[in-house]
């Protein structure tokens, strides 16, 4: 179960923040954020080494996008594509309203379930895609403020990650990108502090006895494109975020 929160404040000169962990088997493959696609010159992602796509990644117009698997879908299905390609797929476009409008149009049978998320400094999309019965991939703006999607819906409490933790972040101290403080959101996704009534998968920062667990961290800011500093901003764990150290990514 990964988790993905994005912080929007249109009026600010970083008017997006994102958190992410990524969840997955530790066997599983993979590389860190960087120009990995030659026929994409202009995109910055991680890299499956498995299937190819990408869980999270930034191109050079300002555009995010990250991939989540909703509940119950974890891992590969014969006869369904890789959800990974549509990380890429988004980046493809120069704005989130476009790549949006675009990957509405997928056939939802081609893949399995998931959460995608697409923003740049002026816009922020969810597309949720429920699974196998789905008519269509639903496409929801997200509100300035905080969103926390995981394998459920944004904000949904009765995800015991989200009902234990979105209360945290929003009291947390945002990030402040100009002078690299990400200090109290670092603490967060690193915490693997659950609860007393959830198991230790209710976690930010997760590693069970079966292999699954928290392999990468990162924290991302995009900037108003007017302002006189970098289009975006990558930090990057390359490791469970209470051991692993978070380093710049070069965009």
């Amino acid at each position: 179960m990964c988790t993905i929160v994005l912080l929007r404040r249109p009026d600010t000169a970083w008017p997006v923040l994102l958190a992410g962990n990524r969840d997955e088997m530790r066997d599983r493959p993979w590389r860190g954020p960087g120009r990995h696609w030659p026929d994409r010159p202009e995109v910055v992602a991680g890299q499956d080494e498995l299937a190819g796509g990408s869980w999270l990644g930034v191109n050079d117009h300002g555009v995010l996008a990250c991939i989540l698997n909703r509940y119950g879908s974890l891992g590969p299905a014969a006869g369904k594509r890789s959800r990974g390609e549509l990380v890429l797929e988004a980046l493809d476009h120069a704005d989130a309203s476009a790549a949006a409008a675009a990957l509405a149009q997928l056939e939802p049978s081609a893949y399995r379930s998931f959460n995608l998320v697409i923003a740049d400094s002026q816009d922020a999309f969810w597309l949720r895609h429920i699974g196998e019965d789905a008519e269509s991939v639903v496409v929801q703006p997200l509100p300035p403020g905080l969103s926390m999607i995981t394998a459920a819906d944004r904000n949904d409490t009765k995800s015991p990650r989200i009902g234990h933790f979105l209360p945290r972040f929003r009291d947390a101290t945002p990030p402040d990108p100009a002078a690299d403080d990400w200090s109290a959101w670092e603490a967060l996704l690193a915490s693997r502090d659950h609860g007393p009534s959830v198991g230790p998968e209710g976690a930010m920062n997760v590693a069970l006895p079966n292999g699954f667990g928290t392999v990468s961290s990162s924290l991302l800011a995009l900037a108003k494109p007017e302002a006189e500093r970098p289009r975006a901003l990558w930090r990057f764990a390359a490791g469970s975020p209470d051991g692993a150290a978070f380093e710049t990514v070069d965009l």
